[in-house]
C-alpha cells in the first residue's frame, strides 16, 4: 500500500473537538494558533446550520479561539453551494435560522412559499407544525426536498434535542419523499470545503469525534482521518464500525505537533 502524502491542510469538527458545552477543549487554542502561524489551509466545520460564519467567529473568539471567517464551513454553506451548482438563481421554502437563510440569500436564491424549486430544512429551535405542514404540501406539489444534515438529535444543557434528521423523518413519512442531505457524512461537504480553501483530499486530514459522520465523511472524501475521544465516541465504540480512522488520539492536543 502506497504511503500517504504529508498533510498540508486540516479540516476539524468544532463541537467535541475544539469546544465542549461552550468551553474550549485543552489544546484547541494551541492547535488553531499553530495552524494560523503555519499558513496552512484549514477549516473548522459544523453540521449545525443555525449560525452564520460571522456568528461562529464571534462565539469562538469569546472563548479565546481566533478562527477567521473564511476558515469556517457549515452545512448551510455546503447546502447553498450544492444548490448554486444544481439550479443557479433558484427559489426555496426554508425552515431554518439565519445561518441557512443568509447562505441562500448570498447565492442569489429567492426565499418563497410560492411554487419553490426546493424545500430546504435546516436546524432551528422553533420548529412549527404550520411550517412543517407547508413543507409537506410543497413537496407533494413537486418541490425537491433538501436537508442541511441528517443529525437526529442535537446537544443542549438539558439533554438531547430533536434535530434536522428527526424532523426530516416526519416530513418523509408524510410525503413518501426522501431528502438529499448536504452535510456530514456526505463527502460533498468535505469536497466543497476543500475547494473553498484550494486544498486537495490526498494531502488533507479530517479530525472529528464521531465515527458515523466525521470519520466516515473524511474517509469517503479520500482524506486521512483522526478520531479524538473528547466527544461522543469512546474507544470501545470504534470496533462497532466496519471502517476505522487513520488514527485514534485522546484529544486535539495530541495533534498540535503534527502541523
Amino acid at each position: 500500500m502506497a504511503d500517504r502524502k504529508p498533510i498540508e491542510s486540516w479540516l476539524t469538527d468544532m463541537d467535541g473537538v475544539l469546544i465542549h458545552e461552550g468551553v474550549p477543549i485543552p489544546g484547541a487554542d494551541a492547535f488553531i494558533t499553530k495552524l494560523r502561524d503555519s499558513g496552512r489551509p484549514f477549516l473548522v466545520l459544523t453540521n449545525n446550520s443555525i449560525y452564520t460564519p460571522r456568528d461562529l467567529h464571534a462565539r469562538l473568539n469569546r472563548m479565546g479561539l481566533q478562527v477567521p471567517l473564511e476558515n469556517i464551513w457549515t452545512s448551510a454553506l455546503a447546502t447553498a453551494q450544492f444548490l448554486a451548482d444544481q439550479r443557479p438563481g433558484g427559489s426555496a421554502y426554508v425552515i431554518g435560522e439565519a445561518g441557512l437563510t443568509t447562505a441562500l440569500h448570498d447565492i442569489g436564491y429567492i426565499l418563497t412559499d410560492h411554487e419553490p424549486d426546493y424545500v430546504v430544512l435546516g436546524e432551528t429551535r422553533t420548529y412549527s407544525f404550520e411550517a412543517m405542514t407547508k413543507a409537506v404540501r410543497l413537496i407533494n406539489d413537486g418541490a425537491r426536498f433538501i436537508c442541511t444534515n441528517p443529525d437526529e438529535t442535537g446537544p443542549s444543557a438539558e439533554g438531547p434535542l430533536p434535530a434536522t434528521g428527526a424532523v426530516a423523518a416526519l416530513i418523509t413519512k408524510a410525503t413518501g419523499k426522501q431528502p438529499y442531505f448536504a452535510g456530514k457524512p456526505n463527502p460533498l461537504m468535505m469536497r466543497t470545503g476543500l475547494n473553498a480553501i484550494g486544498a486537495h483530499s490526498e494531502t488533507s486530514a479530517m479530525i472529528g469525534d464521531r465515527m458515523d459522520t466525521d470519520v466516515l465523511a473524511g474517509m469517503e472524501a479520500g482524506m486521512q482521518t483522526f478520531l479524538v475521544l473528547t466527544g461522543l465516541t469512546r474507544p470501545e465504540h470504534v470496533e462497532n464500525f466496519p471502517y476505522r480512522p487513520s488514527q485514534v488520539v485522546d484529544s486535539i492536543a495530541d495533534l498540535v505537533e503534527r502541523i
